[in-house]
């Protein structure tokens, strides 16, 4: 096992980091969350052909590089520290995951090469109105029709960046129990209505399916299995992008402790400033090495998954959201403005918290793994 940072990936990190301050900086997430759909498409299909994002974790037989989910988490981690709008999570940390566990070789011949190019952006959708995020699906049902197809009735909700996606793999009841089918949202029989969430910068919807045509995904009433592996592979990368973002934050609040002047002298120079920064470094550090050893253990120890990565979301959940809020106090009166970006962390860290499930609940998952 090695959790240590190859060349490769400090280059390819160092170029989306560039990419992103460049194409994507805190600016244009605010033009971006403002619009109805937060996602910029140009920035989308560049990350593909500049730089070969989408395709990290993708097979080579399917378009993409084939690289592991360690080199992803950087790619993330990046993704956090600018809070980078769009369906980056949605379609590389849920829709690629459960395509590849579904081993179906044909929706992965017709979905996986769009995604690697940039041309497809995908989710997933489960939850039903009220339901809990690890529910198994049932907020829709498929019925078989006459020619051996399908159709899709019922209402997904929270459903991630749900109007900046061409593909949605839904989970719905069927007599065989959940299964998965994929859905294209612009087609027949798919409303699609905006959520206003605290977070702005992340997309969420409802999508109403009323008849709408689907294929069948993997086999018939494994949607349950598919389901869980692809939701501990989004908090994996989930946790690598909050550790970026919680890094940003630290990083911001050390930058005006050193320039912000009170009675004569740095902020920085006070105890109580520098105890702050100092315990969220202990925590931020913490969090990244439960984020690495879950993206490590998705390619080297499968088995673990299921335990690590709702270790590792939780933690970083906590480490960012301790992070955004020391950053807001530390920037005293002007990190309270709209005009600051301290508020935008302070949001995408309370959203995370409870994305995919709060901490209280991974952590009764897990002592339920571990039969405590």
């Amino acid at each position: 096992m090695s959790l240590a940072v190859t060349i490769e990936q400090e280059d390819l990190r160092a170029a989306v980091g560039r990419f992103l301050d460049a194409r994507s900086p805190l600016a244009r997430t605010r033009e971006l969350m403002a619009q109805p759909v937060p996602h910029d498409g140009d920035v989308w299909r560049a990350l593909a052909a500049e730089l070969g994002v989408q395709g990290i974790g993708v097979p080579e037989e399917h378009g993409g590089s084939g690289t592991d989910m360690q080199t992803l988490a950087h790619v993330f981690e990046e993704a956090g520290r600018v809070l980078l709008p769009g369906p980056l999570l949605s379609t590389l940390g849920l829709a690629v995951p459960l395509l590849l566990a579904s081993g179906d070789g044909d929706a992965q011949s017709r979905y996986l090469p769009g995604i690697a190019r940039g041309d497809t952006a995908a989710t997933v959708g489960w939850l039903a109105p009220g339901g809990a995020w690890n529910d198994a699906g049932g907020a829709a049902a498929a019925v078989r029709r006459p020619d051996a197809g399908w159709t899709i009735d019922g209402r997904v909700t929270l459903v991630l960046d749900g109007l900046a996606a061409d593909l949605c793999l839904v989970v719905a009841a069927t007599p065989a129990g959940p299964s998965v089918f994929a859905v294209d949202t612009t087609g027949p029989g798919v409303d699609r209505q905006r959520i206003r969430a605290l977070d702005p910068t992340r997309g969420l919807a409802d999508l109403t399916l009323d008849g709408a045509p689907c294929s069948l995904v993997g086999e018939e009433g494994a949607g349950h299995a598919l389901l869980a592996a692809a939701r501990d592979r989004a908090c994996v990368l989930l946790a690598s992008e909050m550790v970026g973002a919680a890094q940003a934050c630290l990083d911001a609040s050390v930058a005006y402790a050193k320039q912000r002047e009170q009675f004569g002298r740095p902020i920085g120079s006070f105890q109580a400033v520098k105890h702050k920064c100092a315990e969220v470094l202990v925590e931020v550090e913490g969090a990244r090495s439960c984020a690495r050893y879950a993206a490590w253990a998705c390619g080297g120890a499968p088995e673990e998954v299921p335990v690590v990565a709702g270790l590792a979301k939780a933690a970083a959940a906590e480490a960012f959201f301790r992070a955004a809020a020391e950053n807001l106090q530390i920037h005293g009166g002007t990190g309270f403005t709209w005009e600051h970006d301290a508020h935008l962390f302070l949001k995408r860290a309370k959203a995370c918290q409870v994305l995919f499930g709060d901490t209280t609940a991974f952590r009764l998952r897990l002592a339920d793994q571990l039969g405590l």
